[in-house]
């Protein structure tokens, strides 16, 4: 067990502002602590880089909130001087020459990069299985996945590593990781945070999240994260907002709401009754509790959908990576262009992401178009449709961000789905829309966490954190109630 890192950022930005502490032992506490990562969560270091901003700092004021703290990010952030191969062979020995500007920002605002974290290759994948350095195990059971793509912020959190980790969602590569590993995990609202230097995956569904060990803690990171970038002309010109307020001065919305097929479809009886007794309980503080009738064959096409989709944006995004531009050469006497970049990608890509090509190429054809990528994008529209029409009456969706334990390693198989649950997959709504979305501790099965999931309208990132701080308050309520009882 650490000496600092096991805390919030709240509660290290206190000790910092009294002189309790130092940003060079906080840094020192996290690179000690990453030498006793038991999950394989890293990917590069930069120590003495850490070390020497952490001298820089020799006091932190009141109003500098996140000022000398120790932060991660997932290895798809480009890191100046820092490695970056998205976990992934074909990036191999990569070194930015720039920070994305997520990383940037923090750093502006004081925060200190330590280590790079692991991923699903090139962020594909929902395991934590996939990247070149092995699976990345979860804290609670090394013997489960802890979830991906995000799999090493996540993981580093949960043990304490670090109170901050920057990753990315594109289906809900934050969230469900968040749930599984008992951390708040926060997607934004698309285009509210740059996304200039983070690798894409599918262009209109990523989005930058983070993990933190609280929500106050993550309104305060959103506040340093969002607004325009000139080097995104995705991101939104909206003025951004003091997002720590709306959880300060408890601005939330009154009207909640369910599927009534996601509460019909829950098999486990613990995540359930904890579900309930939630939703009872806000009933109690005066929220109006509102079940929805979502149509059930939206909620089946969200898998295929999304698979779709992010395969063709992929297949796209990714075909820069030939061996020339990036990464290790081929190897062997190649005598064309083609017959190069075929070695490399061949070499480079694991066999996941080679399939996610073929899906993705195959539905870009001209002869699949229509039949294939055009039906994604309309069914994205219906789903979009139906969630604003929720959202025209109702100001939450409020879910279990997780419906069963972590799945084992050793019982993952690498076969497509053909009959998708689509309790598996609700999280992608908050991708299709660009909703803001949020996850957070909700109670734990047989040693093991599982999350609740809050999302809201679009732009209304600061009601869905402040949302997020009542529950966490009730959540953290009940444990005591109930260790009282013990």
């Amino acid at each position: 067990m650490t000496k600092w890192m096991n805390k919030s950022i709240s509660s290290l930005h206190d000790l910092l502002v009294k002189g309790k502490v130092t940003a060079s032992e906080l840094v020192e506490d996290c690179i000690q602590a990453i030498g006793k990562d038991r999950c394989n969560s890293f990917e590069a270091t930069c120590f003495d880089k850490a070390r020497e901003e952490a001298k820089k700092i020799t006091s932190v004021k009141e109003e500098e909130y996140l000022k000398g703290i120790p932060f991660l990010a997932k290895d798809n952030f480009s890191t100046r001087g820092v490695e970056t191969t998205g976990s992934s062979k074909i990036l191999e020995g990569y070194v930015p020459l720039y920070d994305a500007t997520a990383v940037s920002r923090l750093k502006r605002a004081g925060m200190i990069l330590v280590a790079k974290t692991t991923m699903d290759e090139l962020a594909m994948g929902g395991t934590g299985t996939t990247g070149h350095k092995g699976v990345t195990t979860n804290p609670y059971d090394k013997t489960r996945i802890v979830g991906g793509s995000s799999c090493g912020s996540a993981a580093a959190v949960s043990q304490g590593i670090a109170p901050l980790a920057l990753g990315s969602d594109t289906g809900d590569s934050v969230r469900k990781p968040a749930s599984y590993s008992q951390t708040v995990g926060y997607k934004a609202t698309w285009g509210r945070i740059s996304r200039f230097g983070l690798f894409p995956f599918a262009t209109s569904l990523d989005a930058v999240g983070f993990f933190t060990r609280n929500v106050k803690d993550a309104a305060y990171v959103l506040s340093a994260l969002a607004g325009h970038d000139t080097m995104d002309m995705s991101s939104s010109y909206r003025k951004k907002e003091r997002y720590q307020n709306y959880v300060l001065e408890h601005r939330t919305l009154k009207r909640v709401g369910y599927f009534k097929s996601v509460l019909e479809a829950m098999k486990d009886e613990t995540i359930k009754e904890a579900y309930l007794d939630l939703l009872h309980s806000l009933s109690e503080k005066g929220y109006e509790v509102i079940q929805y009738d979502y149509p059930e064959a939206l909620l089946d096409a969200l898998y295929p959908t999304y698979m779709i989709l992010s395969c063709a944006e992929s297949t796209s995004n990714n075909a820069n990576l030939d061996g020339i531009r990036f990464g290790p050469k081929a190897k062997g006497e190649c005598k064309t262009y083609e017959e190069y970049m075929t070695r490399a990608r061949t070499d480079g890509f694991s066999d996941m992401i080679k399939r996610r090509f073929v899906i993705g190429g195959f539905s870009l054809l001209s002869a699949n178009q229509s039949e294939m990528f055009n039906r994604a994008q309309r069914a994205r529209r219906l789903i979009v449709d139906e969630m604003n029409k929720f959202f025209d009456s109702i100001d939450y969706l409020v879910l279990p961000a997780s419906y069963d334990k972590p799945k084992k390693i050793g019982e993952l198989s690498t076969a497509w789905s053909t009959k998708p649950d689509f309790l598996d997959n609700i999280l992608t709504i908050g991708n299709f829309g660009g909703y803001p979305s949020l996850t957070l501790p909700l109670g734990v099965e047989d040693g093991l966490p599982f999350g609740i999931s809050i999302t809201g309208r679009i732009f209304e990132d600061g009601y869905v954190l402040s949302m997020g701080n009542e529950i966490e308050s009730i959540v953290k309520r009940k444990d005591i109630i109930a260790k009282e009882v013990k």
